[in-house]
């Protein structure tokens, strides 16, 4: 039953609570308006009355204590086995003591007689130090303890890893923030690893791990739909996406704020707790809770699922499930895609599809079953916010109540339909006859089990099966197909004509996505689905040739309407907008002049003088689009910081040709040339000298090698890694406190280009003065960068400044220090 005690009792009390938020600790003196009793731990039978489920749902007891302690991430192998991370380190009180201790562990998990509870425990991996994931995958499976994400696996049956390799030193940092690191790598569709809050994906191929750049987005969880589109999270918003290919977008940095990817699906996201919920951060905030005490609005939001399970009614399939632990509860979504855009529209009509009113009861990730059923991992504790986030109202929530302890219980659970007969386990069999025969399977964990299976196993003959799939298979069976295909390296030119005229419009776009360099697509004149137009556009930009950019310039004209088709487009268009424009605007259709003022756009962005003026210059001449070309030159990215101003020889004749608006007026204000009345003095650029060139060669050589895998080649960083380098103020700033940086490393926030990035640049001990000043160099002369080159002299100076230092500097400690110098 729905707790309906009326909470008319207020209570304010000023508890001596010392919080360690850094920058927002909320008010000292506490009021804690909902005085309740402090709830009693319940036992996994206790908790089981503790539920509240939508109509025609039962919750069952998967796995508890003493089993399982502090679960956090769980991952079913081909065999229905499921690995569990037990993150036991993680808040013992409110000051996160014992975070440092190795005590974290994985557990391999089974139900020897089908019941489907487990009822067989082995420790897979133990003396972890706050492990947060992991993924079966090869016989084995993926583990992430920061800083590392290892493949561990059992070689000789005994239930327990034998056997450890580093995949990548990157996961995360070594006693790093555990709300704010990589997690959740996943096997995708398209047979890459994807993970949460991280820029990387991997691909494992001949039992060899292969890394290259993705997109980092999403805070805890990810998960995909039966398209593949990959699906995320954050604390205080439950479902975003990427409609298209993410790695796409690493090609073109100035894309960050597309609505293509990291698309926010859900307007609606109210909460209905069905108990008071007082014990949250921002409580004190009178936005935050109801009069009734009971949250409002998701603050911890994590572990989404889209459901592709086969034991609910269909109406339920591709629904959208998601954790939200500060209010106990798992919040249903229904999903709707028009026009490639996606929406989640809120079920709930004053009910969850699953809450608590048992305040320990912490869901904190969803997952689909081997038998069909929706599992939830709940992490079963009081504190589940990190110490470096408390406020003064939390912490005296949680001593009011004794919510400290216990901190080894967890469970997980499984939901099951009372209308269908009691889900099995299906598992996976090991003949590749079989597995082509499970890409047919209902159930979306089945097929991509055996797909990640028929892809490890680098059985080429799998190929002619997979390919009569492909011709008589049901659409989500010849999608999987089609991946299979691609991922045994069988994905013909012959195969992906046949593919290309697919009924199923997401067979037609992966089918674009996969293709080769050397594989050029027809015109496709009488496409008319966006995704497959969208994945075209990437496609064509690929290709740099004369025909393609054609055709580009020909879809764009007739779909640029469609901001998907336009971003799709602009990922390869990065360096030639000005050039393409040009052939653009000669394309009249519906769509030049939204195409257009979005390639304007993106120069205004790039803050680069010479294309800037080029597309001023169109702009005066062209026949379509000159409104939506300016508004675009228009365009700045921050109100609080002056866009670059952009110096030309000579004052542009193409000005004079504009009416006189407020558009003109912004664009007026970011040129600037010798002459114009109240421009400053043009920059006075000392060209380098021989040795200081020599340099700045030393300096690229060593970006190259050392830096650009994080800042990358063109200097405009990379999401979740590493921020900008073009035009950074950091960068172009006083160059003492930039070789301080380098020395001794950076510890996030730090604010670069009006932009807030959480991120730690990690000291580089073994650099010597003259790598530093030559590397210092070469980032502020390269890029159209116009700093003062540095001298190992000078990198010595600063050095001796700090002989002792060996902490990373912070944003406050620099700014300090430049103020200072400026005063002195």
């Amino acid at each position: 039953m729905r707790h309906k005690t009326p909470l008319c009792a207020v209570l304010a009390l000023t508890l001596p609570a010392l919080a360690v938020h850094k920058k927002n600790a909320g008010p000292e003196d506490v009021e804690l308006k909902f005085k309740l009793p402090a709830p009693a731990p319940l036992t996994p039978e206790q908790a089981l009355g503790s539920f509240q489920l939508e109509k025609g749902f039962k919750i069952e007891l998967v796995a508890s204590e003493p089993m399982i302690e502090t679960p956090v991430a769980i991952s079913f192998d081909d065999q229905g086995r499921l690995y569990v991370v037990e993150m036991r380190g993680y808040m013992h009180d409110i000051s996160g003591e014992g975070e440092d201790k190795p005590t974290g562990r994985i557990s391999l998990l089974e139900d020897t007689d089908g019941d489907g509870k487990m009822d067989k425990a082995s420790v897979f991996l133990d003396g972890l130090v706050m492990p947060r994931s992991v993924m079966a995958v090869n016989g084995g499976a993926l583990v992430a303890e920061p800083p590392h994400l290892y493949f561990c696996k059992d070689t000789d049956g005994d239930g327990k890893a034998d056997k450890k390799e580093i995949v990548t030193t990157d996961y995360g940092t070594k006693g790093g923030q555990p709300e704010h690191m990589p997690n959740t790598p996943v096997w995708t569709l398209d047979n890459s690893i994807w993970s949460a809050g991280y820029g990387s994906r991997f691909k494992l191929r001949g039992g060899a791990w292969l890394k290259d750049v993705g997109l980092s987005r999403g805070q805890w969880g990810l998960c995909q739909d039966d398209a593949g589109r990959l699906y995320y999270n954050y604390n205080s918003d439950m479902l975003r996406a990427d409609l298209l290919p993410t790695e796409a977008f690493a090609r073109n940095p100035l894309l960050r704020n597309a609505t293509s990817i990291n698309s926010k699906l859900a307007a609606d996201q109210t909460l209905y707790p069905s108990h008071p919920t007082p014990g949250v951060n921002r409580g004190y905030d009178t936005k935050s809770l109801r009069s009734d005490g009971t949250l409002t609005k998701p603050t911890a939001t994590c572990g989404a699922l889209i459901y592709r399970g086969d034991a609910f009614p269909t109406e339920f399939k591709g629904n959208a499930f998601v954790p939200e632990p500060s209010a106990n509860l798992v919040k249903r979504f229904t999903m709707s895609e028009k026009g490639g855009a996606l929406k989640a529209t809120n079920t709930s009509k004053k009910n969850e599809f699953l809450t608590s009113i048992d305040e320990r009861f912490r869901p904190v990730q969803a997952m689909d079953g081997p038998d069909g059923a929706l599992y939830i991992v709940d992490m079963y504790r009081g504190i589940i916010q990190h110490e470096s986030f408390l406020t003064h109202y939390l912490i005296a929530n949680i001593k009011d109540r004794k919510l400290e302890q216990p901190v080894n219980q967890g469970r997980i659970w499984r939901i099951v339909h009372e209308g269908k007969l009691k889900p099995q386990a299906t598992k996976l069999h090991t003949t590749t006859e079989e597995r082509i025969k499970s890409l047919r399977h209902p159930s979306g964990w089945v097929r991509d089990t055996a797909q990640r299976l028929l892809v490890e196993s680098g059985d080429a003959a799998a190929a002619p099966a997979l390919k009569q799939l492909l011709t008589d298979g049901e659409p989500v069976a010849r999608l999987h197909a089609l991946w299979t295909l691609d991922g045994l390296g069988s994905a013909s030119h012959e195969v992906l004509k046949l593919a290309l005229t697919d009924s199923d419009a997401r067979v037609r776009a992966a089918t674009l996505r996969i293709s080769p360099r050397d594989f050029i697509p027809p015109e496709m004149s009488g496409e008319t689905d966006l995704l497959v137009l969208a994945n075209l556009a990437i496609k064509l930009t690929t290709l740099n040739l004369p025909d393609a950019d054609a055709q580009l310039a020909k879809l764009l004209a007739t779909h640029g309407t469609s901001p998907l088709v336009v971003e799709a487009a602009l990922t390869g268009l990065r360096g030639k907008e000005a050039s393409f424009a040009k052939l653009l605007a000669t394309t009249n259709g519906p769509g030049t002049g939204k195409a257009l003022g979005a390639l304007a756009q993106l120069i205004a962005q790039a803050g680069k003088a010479d294309p800037f003026n080029e597309m001023l210059t169109l702009a005066s001449t062209a026949s379509t689009g000159r409104t939506d070309i300016l508004k675009g030159l228009s365009f700045t990215e921050s109100k609080s910081k002056t866009p670059k101003l952009l110096w030309l020889e000579s004052e542009p004749a193409a000005l004079k040709t504009f009416k006189r608006d407020k558009t003109l007026s912004l664009i007026e204000k970011r040129l600037a040339w010798p002459g114009k009345p109240g421009a400053p003095p043009p920059p006075k650029i000392a060209p380098l000298n021989e040795t200081q060139l020599a340099a700045f060669e030393r300096g690229k050589l060593t970006y190259n090698t050392l830096c650009a895998a994080c800042h990358q080649p063109h200097g405009y960083g990379l999401d979740g890694l590493a921020p900008p380098l073009v035009d950074s103020e950091w960068v172009l700033g006083k160059p003492e406190v930039l070789a301080r940086i380098v020395m001794h490393g950076l510890a996030g926030p730090v604010k670069v280009n009006g932009r807030n990035y959480n991120l730690a640049m990690p000291p580089l001990p073994q650099l010597t003065d003259e790598n530093i000043a030559d590397v210092l160099t070469f980032i502020r002369r390269e890029w159209d960068h116009t700093g003062s080159p540095v001298s190992s002299d000078f990198v010595a100076k600063v050095r001796a400044a700090d002989p002792s230092r060996v902490m990373m500097w912070t944003e406050s400690e620099l700014k300090k220090l430049a103020t200072e110098k400026k005063k002195g």
